[in-house]
């Protein structure tokens, strides 16, 4: 999907991401090497948001598995459509077991979930495995088998082999650790809160109209916040919101008031939004 570094680093800014010289060699690498990529750090750094700028500037189709407690194997690889099977079975009565069940088992009865959904594709595909940390770690088990040679076995259809492979992208927020077998299989970045210079840059592009003033101090506060011992620091995203709020109230500076009035925007606690408040000095920052 990409021929160096650079053609990453400026793709992915035409679709309004800005990738750090890290983030786009490590896409590059992963693209190049067929490698899964598995991508750890803080909510709301643009990690889901890296698996769809990728996918969108390589003209690919973004395949979705979103990780939860209890997600299973019939929710993320493949279950089959019970009901129709079920009306087959009563419209063929005077068929034989072997007869049906040749029928129900097949194709038309089968509903393809995220993982067997990209495997199954001819087409350019992102394949995002997003909070992978959130789900059992009996699913990884599962991801271990899909990731290695990107095939799944249906007992009923036999083993359905990616005749292209997906671009893969895992995300995690690291609230438990990766089994060391899924990390081997992928390469490893890790995405943390931006450099001041970089986030200025975020949030001119995805603030039209912001000052350049403004948008330096957005992004001093916010560094200033993330140096306290808060339960959340903002994050990329927040900085965003906060950026646009600001615009919204016609706020051409920062004074207290208005960040006093406005920190519900970019600290989601009230014993945060205590702490920024007594500990803030905005002539400090």
């Amino acid at each position: 999907m990409f021929t160096s570094v650079d053609d990453v680093s400026a793709r992915l800014a035409e679709s309004g991401y800005l990738a750090s010289p890290a983030v786009a060699t490590t896409v590059f690498l992963a693209d190049r090497l067929g490698k899964p990529l598995l991508v750890e750090g803080p909510a709301g750094v643009g990690k889901t948001e890296l698996a769809k700028a990728v996918a969108q500037v390589a003209g690919a189709r973004l395949v979705r598995l979103q990780c939860y407690e209890g997600v299973d194997e019939s929710r993320a690889l493949y279950e089959w459509n019970h009901a129709k099977q079920l009306l087959r079975i009563s419209a063929g009565r005077d068929e034989t077991w072997d007869e049906t069940r040749t029928d129900v088992f097949s194709e038309e009865f089968l509903l393809p979930r995220p993982l067997l959904t990209a495997i199954r594709g001819d087409e350019p595909t992102v394949l995002l495995i997003d909070e992978t940390d959130k789900a059992d770690v009996e699913v990884e088990g599962l991801l271990l088998e899909v990731l290695s040679d990107f095939q799944v076995t249906v007992p009923e259809l036999g083993t359905i082999t990616a005749t292209r492979r997906p671009f893969v992208v895992l995300t995690s927020n690291a609230s438990r650790e990766l089994s060391e077998a899924l990390r081997r299989r992928c390469l490893f970045l890790h995405i943390d809160f931006p450099e001041e210079e970089l986030e200025r840059r975020i949030v001119r592009l995805k603030v039209p109209g912001i000052e350049a003033a403004l948008a330096e101090s957005v992004v001093r506060v916010i560094g200033a916040l993330r140096a306290m011992d808060l339960r959340k620091a903002p994050s990329v995203s927040e900085t965003i919101d906060w950026a646009r709020t600001l615009l919204a109230l016609g706020a051409t500076t920062l004074d207290e008031r208005v960040v006093r009035e406005s920190l519900g925007v970019i600290l989601k606690h009230q014993d945060d939004i205590l702490k920024a408040g007594a500990k803030l000095d905005l002539d400090a920052v």
